[in-house]
């Protein structure tokens, strides 16, 4: 059986991402225990990236940034779809 894991408010949770989540407890963690609306912030800012580079360097960021505490993406205007 598979952990549901928390969307956004409006962006559900890709599956790169999802993939991720579930293969590091500590992340997963730190991922429920913020809000819908700053795991909105994550999913668009992830999947914003218009080159696979750049979304695998954001996931990179996110998995780094989560564990260490941060609940949103640094530097960035935010999602346009609230």
């Amino acid at each position: 059986m598979t952990k549901k894991i928390s969307s956004g408010v409006v962006h559900k949770v890709p599956a790169d991402l999802q993939k991720i989540l579930t293969s590091d407890p500590k992340m997963l963690t730190a991922w429920e225990a913020i809000t819908p609306l700053a795991r909105n912030e994550w999913i668009c800012w992830i999947t914003s990236a218009k080159k696979i580079e750049t979304r695998n360097h954001r996931m990179d960021r996110a998995q780094d940034n989560l564990k260490g505490g941060k609940k949103r993406p640094c530097c960035w205007a935010g999602c346009i779809h609230r």
